[in-house]
């Protein structure tokens, strides 16, 4: 790990940051559908499950080329936020996190809302009969109570992160130092002559750093079940 080149470390640490703003910024989102999810039946809630999974049963590619079609500077979202905020998704480091967030987003909706369903709803109707009303019940009690699974949900959603290829590639490009994540840096030393042995070498930081996460989450989450006496 350590005789890697300035260039390689460099798609370590953006791997690393494009995966903290992929759960800094889908973990929110992704509360908040477990949430709706879990607690309410509406119209369309069939659909709006399916669409929250389906990039676990699309192949990645075809998930970036939707982003592309979604995201790209002709797109329906993407040329808006070009011509009214300048901001441009598609072959920038915001897009590869973008990628990695939408392919992560059923990982962390389903961690969170296996961990919602688990509350003892008998918590949240006395506190409703005590007078509290659905924001301090869920700040409260339905947070803190999910909180195994919200963890859990990050740190596994930032793991998986780091191996994601397909999405990445396909909408923010392989594109060194600035959307050549870790997948991507190895795919590219595989596509030289002689790269095998750095190849080898990318992919053993990444088998690393998927541990890491893994046990950690596995920590985490067991930690925090006991403090919560599960």
């Amino acid at each position: 790990m350590w005789i890697l080149s300035p260039e390689e470390w460099e798609a370590v640490w953006l791997t690393l940051a494009v995966a903290a703003r992929a759960v800094g910024f889908g973990l929110p989102v992704a509360v908040l559908t477990a949430w709706v999810l879990s607690r309410y039946r509406f119209p369309g809630r069939a659909v709006l499950n399916a669409l929250v999974h389906l990039p676990m049963v699309l192949p990645p590619v075809v998930t970036g080329w939707l982003l592309l079609i979604v995201f790209g500077i002709r797109g329906p979202i993407g040329s808006l936020l070009q011509d009214w905020f300048g901001i441009r998704l598609v072959f920038t480091t915001a897009g590869a996190s973008l990628a990695c967030a939408v392919m992560t987003f059923p990982i962390m909706v389903r961690s969170v809302r296996l961990s919602l369903e688990s509350i003892d709803g008998g918590l949240e109707q006395a506190a409703r009969t005590l007078g509290a009303g659905w924001l301090d019940r869920l700040v409260n009690i339905t947070l803190p109570l999910a909180s195994p699974g919200i963890l859990v949900g990050g740190i596994v959603g930032y793991a998986t992160c780091l191996g994601e290829f397909g999405a990445v590639i396909t909408f923010a490009a392989n594109i060194p130092g600035q959307t050549q994540t870790l997948p991507l840096a190895i795919y590219a030393a595989l596509q030289v002559p002689g790269g095998e042995a750095k190849a080898a070498q990318l992919s053993m930081v990444s088998l690393v750093l998927a541990l890491i996460g893994l046990l950690l989450s596995e920590w985490i989450g067991k930690r925090l079940n006991n403090m919560l006496g599960r």
